[in-house]
């Protein structure tokens, strides 16, 4: 990262605290004893993966009737996604996106670490299922990618890995954008892993030119769960629009930060109170720095896409900081508007100027100027020019822009009805 937040507010909890499971919710991912140091492919077996072959069109049914969604941010149909690349014609190449810019998120780093093989299943299932055959994990963290070519070996050593598939590790540069993907084609086409415009997308011309696959490694590893236990199962928790569990990543005001596996639909204050939520809530990063803040208790706040999408915000990858009473909203966004500007591509004028212009509005409220034109112009950069980038990297900075400035006109509000902050 070019700029370091340093604050504990903002960091992704240690990778040596153990992930947890929100009390009533079925444990999928995070099971008891993973996270030891004797789990490996042998526990992977016994649970049934790297089982049955698989039949290509009945797992791609199977895959749209368990309503998994896409747990890399866009939230993305998966059978969708998997089903158009099924469909292209020639050769064929299958990621699993482990790269986790996102710097409050420690979920896809946790399963490379302590869940590599389930991963890895996930990926061979896909290339099956797309037929493909060329497999890759993208990841940027040294320990993610030291324990997913451990266990490369090790299905390779058990001979699970078809013949015809070329299963490997690409190390990834360790920016927020290199997780995009397509940055993640260009970096493993051996240029700088910055996003291209589009079309084409992935799908059509990825690696190599090829119909690529671009999925997170939570997603696969949640569909090589349901090749094990069947759509119907993975279904039976979460809400209309949001199947199954999530792994959440969770920081900022609470005692027990740390990666929990919760059922999708369920409140925030499940998460929160899981971790122990020291004090009340007075408002919350959630999807990320991505989402923008959110202002006030949103303990009652669904964890589903469509609840969160509602909220002014966005689930994204399911990383959510507590805001308390000693956290200062406008000042959490001045830290947050330099990282984005700072972490912008520098591809296209809208994203260069914005993320500037933003950052710099911040700057000058943080240094006492009260001109509402800093308010109105967050408000409107972060209202008019969403979708105007050539990814997406820049609409994280109008959502800040225009949920921070919500804030600052509620202040404006508050003084001039001489009410304190």
């Amino acid at each position: 990262m070019t700029i370091a937040i340093d604050r504990a507010l903002y960091r992704a909890p240690s990778l040596d605290t153990p992930a947890r499971v929100v009390e009533s919710t079925p444990p999928r991912l995070v099971l008891p004893g993973v996270g030891s140091g004797d789990w490996g492919l042998r526990n992977e077996r016994e649970l049934g993966f790297f089982g049955e072959p698989v039949d290509g069109p009945a797992f791609l049914a199977e895959l749209e009737r368990s309503g998994l969604r896409g747990r890399g941010g866009a939230g993305f149909p998966a059978h969708r996604k998997w089903a158009t690349v099924a469909a292209a014609a020639g050769p064929k190449v299958v990621v699993a996106n482990g790269h986790e810019g996102e710097p409050a998120s420690l979920k896809d780093t946790w399963l490379l670490t302590r869940r590599p093989h389930l991963v890895l299943d996930g990926l061979l299932l896909a290339a099956a299922v797309v037929g493909a055959d060329d497999a890759l994990v993208y990841a940027s963290h040294p320990e993610a990618v030291a324990a997913v070519e451990r266990a490369i070996g090790e299905i390779r050593s058990a001979g699970l890995v078809p013949e015809n598939v070329r299963l490997r590790v690409h190390l990834a540069e360790d920016t927020y954008v290199a997780g995009e993907e397509s940055a993640v084609c260009q970096s493993i086409n051996g240029f700088p892993a910055k996003p291209t415009s589009k079309p084409p997308r992935p799908y059509q011309q990825g690696v190599n030119g090829l119909p690529t696959l671009v999925s997170n490694v939570e997603t696969l590893a949640h569909a090589a769960w349901i090749h094990v236990h069947g759509a119907t199962e993975f279904a039976s928790v979460g809400s209309g629009s949001s199947k199954g569990t999530a792994l959440f990543t969770l920081t900022g005001a609470c005692s027990s930060p740390g990666v929990y596996e919760m059922s999708l639909g369920r409140p925030v204050l499940d998460l929160a109170t899981a971790g122990t939520m020291a004090g009340t809530m007075t408002g919350m990063l959630i999807g990320g720095w991505f989402g923008g803040i959110l202002t006030g208790d949103h303990s009652a706040l669904h964890c589903c896409y469509d609840a969160v999408r509602a909220a002014g915000s966005g689930l994204g990858c399911a990383a959510v900081t507590v805001l308390g009473p000693d956290d200062d909203i406008i000042e959490i966004a001045g830290e947050l508007s330099a990282w984005f500007r700072q972490e912008s591509a520098m591809q296209c004028g809208i994203c260069v100027s914005g993320t500037n212009a933003i950052a710099r509005a911040f700057r000058q409220v943080l240094s006492g100027s009260h001109d509402p034109a800093h308010r109105h112009n967050l408000m409107r950069w972060g209202t008019t020019t969403p979708g105007r980038g050539a990814c997406g990297f820049a609409d994280g900075a109008f959502t800040l822009a225009r949920t921070a400035g919500a804030e600052l006109a509620r202040r404006e509000e508050n003084s001039s009805k001489g009410v304190l902050p």
